[in-house]
């Protein structure tokens, strides 16, 4: 009797911590440094010299009155150390700056970043650094704004991606009424990323929401390119309506197919580490050829925000997730 006692205890703390394992991901990071708890959003990751460096945006505080961006280093994609910060210097990004994407080129990172504070006119933004760190702002920015009756002319999310020879620069932007958020597209004319390279593609989006879990916003899409197709990972409804992540693809980067009518990576369970929202994805490819989807999430609606990621295996139908990963 007491054996078969001790045996079930065993079987029941398995049990825990299998459900733990499940509910908590290998990867959580928030950086603590401006508000004293975690806080950081909109990751982007490359592997330069090195090291793998995290770019993501971090919160004004009584030091610094605008939004920011950190930037922290990693040796295994797991832990991760915040290192420095890109401040804002000029008159264009003085009430802020965030949502960075970045761009390996070379021996060169390019940083692409949105304005913040300025509303309607919040424009995209380019620099570029040969350490990763510090960073040389372009003399022509802000280097996007898009133009049409379909916009306001706002353009944040900034994501540049190679796609059969040319570079794409994907936004997100708002209707005249600044309720809609919806995805655009601009290509650069050549290899430069000034200004007067980039031509926006089409009169309206190339992708808005569609579906419910949507709501009125699809934004902060992350392309990677497999053979002839681009997949474009993006993220749906607002912060904590919840945000969820989506799936589509394409053939020429500009005209775009949902691969499902629900997210690819839902939001948690109730009582779980991102039941508020698993939002703002990016997609990075590894040097060996391995993927991971890189998100942020949160359970308190937005008091703090961590970074997480899971890694994406593929097949001919796209994209899934590794079974042993952790789920939502």
């Amino acid at each position: 009797m007491r054996n078969l006692l001790y045996l079930l205890l065993l079987l029941l703390s398995a049990n825990v911590m299998a459900q733990s394992s499940k509910q908590e991901p290998k990867m959580k990071f928030g950086d603590t440094s401006r508000l004293g708890r975690p806080f950081s959003k909109d990751p982007h990751v490359v592997n330069f010299k090195g090291r793998y460096l995290m770019y993501y945006s971090t919160p004004p505080n009584d030091k610094f009155k605008g939004w920011g961006i950190g930037i922290a280093e990693s040796h295994n994609l797991t832990s991760w150390k915040p290192i420095d910060h890109i401040a804002a210097e000029y008159d264009y990004e003085a009430k802020g700056l965030c949502a960075p994407g970045a761009l390996v080129r070379n021996d060169t990172v390019h940083l692409f970043y949105q304005t913040y504070g300025n509303w309607e006119k919040d424009a995209i933004c380019h620099a570029w650094s040969v350490d990763g760190v510090h960073f040389q702002k372009n003399a022509t920015n802000p280097i996007f704004r898009p133009q049409g009756s379909w916009t306001v002319g706002r353009a944040i999310d900034a994501e540049v991606g190679m796609f059969k020879g040319k570079f794409y620069l994907y936004f997100a932007t708002r209707d005249t009424t600044m309720t809609t958020q919806m995805q655009g597209v601009a290509v650069a004319k050549g290899q430069s990323f000034d200004r007067d390279q980039w031509i926006q593609q089409g009169d309206g989006p190339v992708l808005a929401h569609k579906y419910p879990w949507e709501g009125e916003c699809v934004e902060g899409a992350s392309v990677i390119t497999r053979g002839d197709e681009m997949y474009m990972f993006y993220a749906g409804a607002y912060n904590n309506q919840p945000q969820q992540v989506g799936l589509a693809k394409s053939k020429d980067g500009v005209h775009w197919e949902r691969l499902s009518n629900k997210p690819f990576l839902e939001n948690g369970d109730p009582g779980s580490w991102n039941s508020s929202e698993s939002g703002h994805p990016h997609i990075f490819k590894d040097n060996d050829g391995k993927t991971y989807l890189f998100f942020q999430g949160n359970n308190d609606n937005g008091h703090t925000w961590m970074i997480s990621k899971k890694e994406v295996l593929w097949n001919a139908d796209g994209p899934y997730f590794k079974d042993n990963d952790c789920p939502k």
